[in-house]
């Protein structure tokens, strides 16, 4: 019988929502849910084990206690071997390091670790390409290529490794700085390599960056953009080089590059929001929102920007969502992706959306 490992950090994406960037360290956490917000992970971990009990896998769940996995098990109705011990409610990072060399001693088949790329870099620290793993996407930073794009697909994926085989391919994992990220600048670091199933559709790939060739046609984009605005109206203004470039057009050269900024009469009237000060910026208001993809990614919603939540998305309206986009990036991103965390809202950008690719340009791009 398959043996398949699952390990659950309770806090990962716990920031994300309240604008935190992330949750690296204790004080990080305590902030985190002073500003009110609500752990992600376990559901979406519950999610992905759905997937694979509905699979009809015969397969043993070997996890650790409480809310780092037998909790999350329990709720989608899977039966465990419960290994190790932990103080509930005040889980670390060495506990997942140390739930990692228990299931190497337990001989899973799989590791899947419901976390972001900090949780990846704690795990692969320990497993050194000996098992192959599969993450569950719930952190704030995802820029590894170890994950599965939602946690429907890490579930098809995993069923789909233990019932049949999946070759197995060497992925990056990837971290960043998260005080550096808090102070507007992006310090990535390769944290080493990772087996996973290999399976192109399912699985993201690494974050790719903009380049100086690009400088250009995100300028063409911004002035659109730029003559596109309404006075009156609130413009939500995602992260990114090419959504900074719409905030120089109009003479802002402070944006938060890894942040959500809010525009309202071509003046910056709040910087770096979480989710609950867009939702009171555009409350009783007209509002848009911009986003750009990330690179090679696709991602529109549910990466980097998890405080264009789904109450605030709701809000707002499909139809006032604007996606920008060079047609570099769009070349290595044919199709474009939604992880926002609500599955009727993912739903309901399936199919062709309009992206904005230059002065006047446009082309429709799938999302999947």
């Amino acid at each position: 019988m398959a043996k398949l490992g699952l390990i659950v950090n309770p806090i990962a994406g716990l920031g994300g929502r309240v604008g935190l960037k992330g949750t690296d360290g204790e004080d990080v956490i305590k902030k985190a849910l002073d500003l009110g917000a609500a752990p992600l992970s376990p559901a979406r971990a519950i999610e992905a084990l759905q997937v694979i009990k509905r699979s009809g896998l015969k397969f043993e769940l070997i996890t650790y206690p409480a809310e780092m996995g037998a909790d999350e098990a329990r709720e989608a109705g899977i039966g465990t071997r419960t290994i190790g011990d932990i103080v509930s409610g005040k889980t670390t990072a060495e506990d997942t390091k140390r739930a990692t060399r228990e299931m190497l001693a337990e001989n899973v088949d799989l590791i899947l670790v419901a976390g972001g790329d900090g949780t990846m870099a704690d795990v692969i620290e320990v497993i050194d390409m000996r098992v192959p793993i599969l993450g569950v996407p719930t952190g704030v930073k995802m820029h590894s290529a170890v994950f599965a794009n939602t946690p429907k697909a890490a579930g098809e994926i995993a069923a789909r490794f233990l019932r049949d085989g999946l070759p197995l391919r060497e992925a990056e994992v990837m971290d960043i700085d998260e005080e550096a990220y808090r102070q507007n600048r992006l310090s990535a670091k390769l944290e080493g390599f990772a087996k996973v199933p290999y399976e192109p559709t399912m699985i993201q790939a690494t974050k790719e960056g903009s380049t100086g060739y690009e400088l250009a046609d995100q300028k063409a984009i911004a002035r659109w953009i730029f003559e596109l605005m309404e006075k009156g109206r609130t413009y939500i203004l995602g992260p990114g080089t090419t959504t900074r470039a719409v905030a120089e057009e109009l003479g802002i050269y402070d944006s938060t590059l890894l942040g959500v900024d809010i525009i309202r009469d071509y003046k910056m009237v709040a910087k770096d929001v979480n989710e609950e000060q867009i939702l009171q910026a555009i409350e009783g208001k007209p509002a848009t929102i911009i986003v750009s993809p990330i690179g090679r990614q696709g991602f529109v919603l549910g990466r980097g920007n998890q405080q264009i939540s789904p109450k605030v998305v709701e809000k707002v309206g499909k139809e006032n969502i604007l996606v920008i986009a060079t047609p570099q990036k769009l070349s290595s991103t044919p199709t474009l992706k939604v992880d926002t965390g609500d599955a009727k809202l993912d739903e309901v950008f399936r199919g062709y959306i309009k992206v904005i690719t230059g002065y006047r340009q446009s082309r429709m791009v799938k999302v999947i």
